[in-house]
C-alpha cells in the first residue's frame, strides 16, 4: 500500500488506523495527512490517526490540499516537513496524488532535479504532469 518516492519518503492513499503501527514498523516517524477533513464520508478522520500516530510514537502533521490545487504556503509546508523529519515519512491523500505532487513541489523548491523527480513518482506509479511545468520553475529558482 505505502509507495516509496525517495530513500525517506512514502506515499499511499487512505490511511487507517491500523496502517499507523505498519508504517512505524517500515521506520515511519512522520505521517503527513494532505487530505481535507470532511472530503468524504468513508475517510479516517485525521485525529484518529494523529491520535494513533502518537500513541506509537510517531510525529503527525496536516496540510491539507483540495482539488482548487497548491499554495505557496503548502509548498513551504510540506519542505519544512520533510526536512524536519529525522526519519521516514509517509505522506497520505485519498489516492496518494495529491501528496506526490506536493513531494515533488517540496523538493523541486530545495533544488531537486525535475527529471529525477518525476522518474521517483512514475516508479511508484504516480504522474506529475499536472505539476511539472512548476516543479521545473521550482528547480530552476533554486540553481
Amino acid at each position: 500500500m505505502f509507495r516509496k518516492l525517495s530513500d525517506s519518503v512514502l506515499a499511499s492513499p487512505q490511511i487507517e488506523v491500523a496502517d499507523v503501527a505498519a508504517a512505524a514498523a517500515q521506520g515511519v516517524t512522520l505521517i503527513i495527512n494532505n487530505r481535507p477533513e470532511g472530503e468524504s464520508d468513508d475517510q479516517t478522520p485525521g485525529a484518529e490517526i494523529a491520535a494513533a500516530a502518537q500513541a506509537a510514537g510517531l510525529a503527525y502533521v496536516e496540510i491539507p490540499v483540495t482539488h482548487a490545487g497548491f499554495s505557496q504556503a503548502q509548498v513551504e509546508a510540506m519542505s519544512q516537513a520533510l526536512s524536519a523529519a529525522g526519519g521516514s515519512v509517509l505522506a497520505y491523500c485519498r489516492s496518494g496524488t495529491r501528496s506526490t505532487l506536493l513531494w515533488a513541489l517540496a523538493e523541486a523548491s530545495q533544488g531537486g532535479d525535475p527529471d529525477t523527480i518525476a522518474a521517483h513518482a512514475a516508479a511508484a506509479g504516480y504522474d506529475i504532469t499536472p505539476v511539472r511545468a512548476l516543479v521545473d520553475m521550482l528547480a530552476a529558482g533554486k540553481s
